[in-house]
Formats: C-alpha cells, structure tokens, sequence
C-alpha cells in the first residue's frame, strides 16, 4: 500500500514539473515576441529607429515609383503593423521614389553593356535579360524592351530587355557515299542544307615499277572534266563524321 502511495506521488510530481515548465517555456516564447509598428509613411531612416527599438530590423527590398507618398518614404511593409513577430525579425519594406521624372531611352540596336550604362545614367535598373536565337540581327544586340522607350507612369525604375544571339550551328553525321549513284548523294546534300560537293574524278593509278609501257613519249594530259554521273568511289569527309553547313565535301567519281 505505501509502495502505491509513493508511485502516485512521484507522478503527481512529475506532473506539476513538466505544467511548470511548459509554462516558464511559454512565458519565455511570449517574452520575446513583439507587436510589427506602423512604417508607412515614414523615413527610412525613422524606420530604422522605430524597427529598432522594438527589437526588429529593417530591409529595404524594392523601390517603386508613386504620386502618393513621397520620394524616400515607405510605401509598404511585410509583415504588416500589429503583427506579432519574434524578436529580431526583419521588416521588409518598399521605398517610394516619388512621381516618375526619368524618360525611359530606346535601347534597341545597342549592346548589352551600352544599354546597362544608358539605363545606369538615368537612374535605372536592368531587371531581367533574356536571348533569341537570330540569324539576321548582330548577337548581343538590344532587339526589344519593357517598358517601351519614353513609357509612362511606370510602376518600378526596371526595365527589360530581349537579346539577339547568334543560332545554333547544326550538326550532321556524315552518310556513306561510296558505291551509290553521284545524283543519288547530290539530293541528299542539298537536301540536308549542306554545300554542294566538289566532285572530281579518281585518279588512275600507277604502272607497277618495272612494268612496261607502250610508249616512252608522255600522253598528253587529258582535259579537266567535271563529271555529272558515275558511281562514287571516295568520299571527304569519311562516314561517321561530324559535317555542318560550311563543311566542304569532296566526292571522287570512278573513272
């Protein structure tokens, strides 16, 4: 019985402790909480000290232009006023750069680095570049913009901006052409987009050392033609190999 009593009594303890310390953490947890004050419409700098003397920190994320709030105060802040928040929490604010004065300029035709320093002397940001795979515009040159040039009422000092880059240089393997008709390899060349082949024909070969010849008296060379037809005996690069479109192909037709 009194073995009982000692069980029920260490857990009645045990209880209390664990109530108790649940509620100091609670206290501590509540203890360092604090109430987000009001920033807007004020300095940055009275933010600052605001922020600060509650405990918070202050970060100013973006600036946007507005005919409301003047140039320098806040515009708006997350987390909003009265939220509670714990202590040394940072208060991300929007500052107001006033009523849009700055023109925006036409950066098409420039390159990147001309239309980061026109945007930087009048104040801008470059916010996000992206690219176009073009064959007819100059790689790295301005080809579009938002906002457009002279735009007004903009909402942020950033302007975008679309790059002209130089398209893909297209590969092909190369087929094999030796023993198929010239007409049959002339297609597919063409069709590939390739350059049209230089053709020629394969050269006769050499009498073997010794051998004898009809006549000492070298023939006359034989005029260069250019054949039209036959059956390809070599080929320039070999099957198998990487060509692009300003790769030269050499065909040897058989004589």
């Amino acid at each position: 019985m009194r073995f009982f009593r000692l069980v029920t009594r260490s857990l009645i303890l045990l209880l209390i402790a664990l109530f108790s310390a649940l509620t100091a953490m609670r206290f501590a947890i509540h203890g360092r909480e604090v109430r987000v004050p009001n920033l807007r419409g004020i300095t940055i700098l009275q933010a600052q000290e605001t922020a600060n003397g509650n405990g918070l920190i202050v970060s100013v994320e973006d600036k946007f232009y507005s005919s409301d709030v003047a140039a320098g105060k806040i515009i708006s802040q997350i987390p909003s006023s009265n939220s509670k928040v714990r202590r040394g929490w940072r208060v991300r604010v929007a500052e107001s750069l006033g009523p849009q004065r700055v023109t925006i300029p036409d950066l098409t035709g420039q390159t990147e680095r001309a239309a980061t320093l026109n945007l930087r002397r009048r104040g801008l940001d470059l916010a996000t570049i992206a690219a176009l795979p073009l064959s007819t515009t100059p790689a790295d040159q301005v080809i579009a913009q938002a906002p457009p040039p002279s735009a007004s009422e903009m909402l942020s000092p950033k302007v975008s901006i679309l790059l002209a880059e130089a398209p893909p240089t297209l590969e092909y393997v190369m087929p094999n052409f030796v023993g198929h008709p010239l007409a049959e390899a002339r297609e597919k060349i063409a069709r590939a987009g390739l350059q049209t082949a230089a053709v020629s024909l394969a050269s006769a070969r050499s009498p073997a050392p010794g051998a004898q010849t009809a006549s000492t008296t070298p023939a006359p060379a034989a005029p260069l033609t250019i054949p039209v037809s036959g059956t390809i005996s070599s080929q320039s690069p070999p099957a198998g190999s990487k060509v692009t479109p300003e790769t030269q192909i050499r065909l040897e037709v058989a004589q």
